[in-house]
């Protein structure tokens, strides 16, 4: 038995067609994520990639479903970050941004290291209004992950700063 016969009826199309998107034609696929979804209805990666197809093509309204769905049947821990992120940010441009807020701080929990999660928190929380936490959020965010060494001599500074608004 070959390494390609152990693989999942749907693995071989859904990576044909994620391959075919590198050339933009977003258009194109979601005909084919979907007829791949309906055939394969309880696939978290299929799921997730018409998430993310939707979303690109700025169809957030009918992402969101697919990324509620591919989280809830769960995916390997790096797509589940990034759906948590598509999630977020599909729930801002809907106007809905507690519920963004609400789905990025889940993900943190599961994932307290992906530093990408607190950016999209902070613009989560900037939307509800919610300015001062956004921008405590980015600091700490930037003052954690930066090399700069300029940003790094006043990285306490920053952080008390921080505290302060």
């Amino acid at each position: 038995m070959s390494a390609a016969t152990d693989l999942p009826a749907w693995k071989e199309e859904l990576d044909a067609i994620v391959g075919a998107r590198a050339h933009g034609q977003f258009n194109q696929l979601l005909p084919r994520l979907k007829s791949l979804d309906e055939r394969h209805p309880n696939v978290a990666e299929i799921a997730y990639q018409l998430a993310w197809t939707c979303d690109t093509l700025g169809r957030h309204a009918e992402a969101l479903p697919y990324y509620e769905k591919a989280i809830a049947l769960g995916l390997p821990p790096n797509e589940l970050s990034g759906a948590f992120v598509g999630l977020g940010s599909t729930l801002r441009a809907l106007g809905q941004p507690a519920r963004a807020a609400e789905a990025l701080r889940s993900a943190k929990l599961q994932f307290p290291d992906n530093r990408e999660l607190d950016v999209f928190l902070a613009l989560a929380l900037h939307d509800e209004g919610k300015h001062a936490e956004a921008l405590q959020l980015v600091i700490e965010t930037l003052c954690d992950t930066t090399d700069d060494p300029g940003l790094t001599a006043y990285g306490r500074a920053l952080r008390h700063a921080a505290t302060k608004l």
